[in-house]
């Protein structure tokens, strides 16, 4: 089956003139027979000039005001027909022929929904990248992690994750969907904002009976931390709402009390530590995801009660039943392979 029109290659695109004039040329020059398009999320720089005079073969969607990464995509989305979505970061730059590994696995491996392909840093290049690395996981108690980054610890790549392998969660920097399961499921839930929407809808769509890769035969380089900066308070209080509002949608009820009353625990630990460093603007942040958290939560009762109707997989072996917490600061291990029970 020829790839042309089946592919569409979606890019978000939020002040992001720079990465998108030295990102796309190699989108359109490593993607032949997709189509490309840029949503442009209420940009206030010159984005959208740029795109109309730089780049005309680009379909260009103007959004009408910030609708943040997962609403943003939503509305777009809903505007693009395709058998398969990619969903590409605006700071990603891909490589010749990275589209066919994708595709091939995808076409032969028809329960599995999602994959993503191996993600390696565009300013260190031997070392994967933190947002994804080689594929993605949630410990016992929410935390995500990867086949390659263990909390802030990012290996160099080495080849020792080039089996393709089944996990939770594929990268929302460049994911590669099937659009059909993409509604099925209800797709990114706006109300994340920014930060682990693509967990929560991997988490959807594995509970649900489909399957969610990695294929590193394919390899991007992801520059990272365009739109927040990796100290940003307003991220972490982001980082920290929507994990619970994640867990509270897709933990089933025999885990959920247990979870987060440790969690409560452990995100009041989290807030001390940022205190000892003197970031209080980041203590804060942690205190008011908590806070919202509680005051969002019943408006996500109808989504978990339907989540919890239409599992089918449960528990999800790949939210593993280790504490990532404990075998990293306790353990001391530092990389996915040396975690216990793991699936290289």
């Amino acid at each position: 089956m020829e790839m042309m029109n089946r592919i569409a290659i979606v890019i978000l695109n939020w002040n992001g003139s720079k990465m998108l004039h030295r990102f796309l040329p190699a989108v359109l020059a490593c993607s032949q027979g997709a189509d490309i398009v840029v949503a442009d999320n209420h940009s206030t720089d010159d984005s959208v000039r740029m795109l109309r005079e730089s780049f005309p073969q680009v379909r260009l969607i103007e959004l009408e005001q910030n609708l943040g990464f997962a609403q943003g995509y939503q509305v777009a989305l809903a505007q693009v027909k395709a058998e398969f979505y990619v969903l590409l970061n605006n700071d990603v730059e891909v490589t010749p022929g990275w589209l066919g590994p994708l595709c091939q696995y995808m076409d032969s491996h028809p329960q599995v929904a999602a994959c993503q392909p191996k993600l390696r840093c565009l300013w260190n290049r031997s070392r994967f990248e933190y947002a994804g690395a080689c594929g993605g996981y949630v410990d016992a108690l929410g935390y995500p992690y990867c086949r390659g980054r263990v909390m802030a610890v990012v290996e160099s790549d080495e080849g020792q994750y080039d089996a393709v392998a089944s996990v939770l969660w594929a990268t929302g920097a460049a994911l590669f969907i099937r659009s059909q399961v993409y509604w099925e499921v209800g797709g990114l839930d706006g109300r994340f904002f920014a930060h682990q929407e693509e967990i929560d809808l991997c988490w959807r769509i594995r509970s649900r009976g489909y399957g969610v890769a990695c294929v590193p035969q394919s390899v991007v380089f992801h520059w990272g931390g365009g739109t927040l900066p990796k100290d940003s308070p307003h991220k972490t209080y982001l980082n920290f709402r929507n994990n619970l509002l994640l867990l509270y949608k897709n933990l089933p009820d025999d885990r959920l009390s247990r979870v987060m009353r440790i969690r409560w625990l452990l995100d009041a630990l989290a807030s001390l530590q940022f205190l000892a460093k003197g970031n209080m603007a980041s203590f804060w942040a942690v205190w008011r995801a908590r806070r919202d958290f509680c005051s969002l939560k019943h408006r996500f009762r109808a989504d978990r009660e339907e989540n919890l109707r239409k599992t089918v997989v449960s528990p999800v072996p790949e939210q593993t039943d280790i504490s990532i917490l404990w075998q990293y600061y306790v353990r001391w291990r530092r990389t996915f392979t040396q975690l216990p029970n793991q699936i290289i």
